[in-house]
């Protein structure tokens, strides 16, 4: 599976190249475009994470008339594909058999190639996109809260969860995402993305756009999410980002 991966992730990388070496007349033939920075936020979807995966910051500085530097930085949340939501005893929904979160802030470093420019007030700019860089993972363990029954007007305990060893019918729900702060464990790894960018018209220097694309990350052990599953030190996914930004 790991083989197949990393020939999938090999694959994607060269998707930008050769796309920009076939359609680089198209630009070519265009006006030189009047900016030469660019910075850009927003928020990031991708198969492993949740309906939010994190954010990003980015920014962009030209380096010939058709290509750009890459700098950026993204923060978002790694989730084990077999995660399921069950209602706890006081109907607060917690993660059965999870064992840690993973946050990953992943610097990133590459090349933008620009594909097709848009005219200056509308239309639709095309960048191929290929970076990577160190992906730094911060692991945390997963807080619960605890019912007793026997002492039903005590508040509940909020403990690390141990699947080994708390009964299911016990627990109330989840602990607080910020419980187990100073419990945080780093993990070093790499990363690469390739990806396109879809760039809408700007005004006033302003611009709104989507990157759409696959990012491979590999770390030297696998990470313990789960309990009683198969945890990976390489994960895959696919990725939409939604930014806004400026030019100057």
């Amino acid at each position: 599976m790991q083989l197949n991966l990393n020939k999938l992730f090999i694959a994607l990388a060269l998707i930008p190249a050769i796309m920009c070496s076939a359609l680089s007349a198209y630009a070519q033939d265009e006006e030189v475009p009047e900016y030469h920075t660019e910075y850009d936020y927003g928020i990031n979807w991708n198969t492993n994470g949740g309906l939010i995966g994190g954010g990003m910051f980015k920014y962009v500085q030209r380096r010939t008339e058709n290509t750009y530097r890459h700098f950026g930085v993204e923060i978002v949340n790694v989730k084990h594909y077999k995660e399921l939501t069950y209602p706890g005893s006081q109907n607060s929904p917690f993660i059965a058999n999870k064992l840690n979160y993973l946050f990953v802030v992943r610097p990133q470093y590459g090349r933008e190639f620009l594909l097709f420019r848009k005219a200056p007030e509308d239309g639709v700019q095309i960048n191929a996109i290929i970076a990577g860089g160190p992906s730094i993972g911060l692991i945390k363990p997963y807080f619960i809260e605890l019912y007793d029954p026997n002492n039903p007007t005590e508040p509940n305990k909020e403990v690390v969860y141990d699947p080994s060893k708390h009964n299911l019918g016990y627990i109330a729900g989840a602990g607080s995402p910020f419980d187990g702060i100073d419990m945080i464990k780093t993990r070093y790894g790499i990363h690469a993305k390739a990806s396109l960018s879809f760039e809408f018209g700007s005004v006033s220097g302003s611009v709104i756009g989507a990157e759409l694309g696959f990012l491979g990350e590999a770390y030297k052990h696998s990470i313990p999410l789960m309990y009683q599953a198969t945890n990976r030190g390489v994960f895959g996914s696919a990725f939409l980002t939604l930014y806004y930004g400026s030019k100057k």
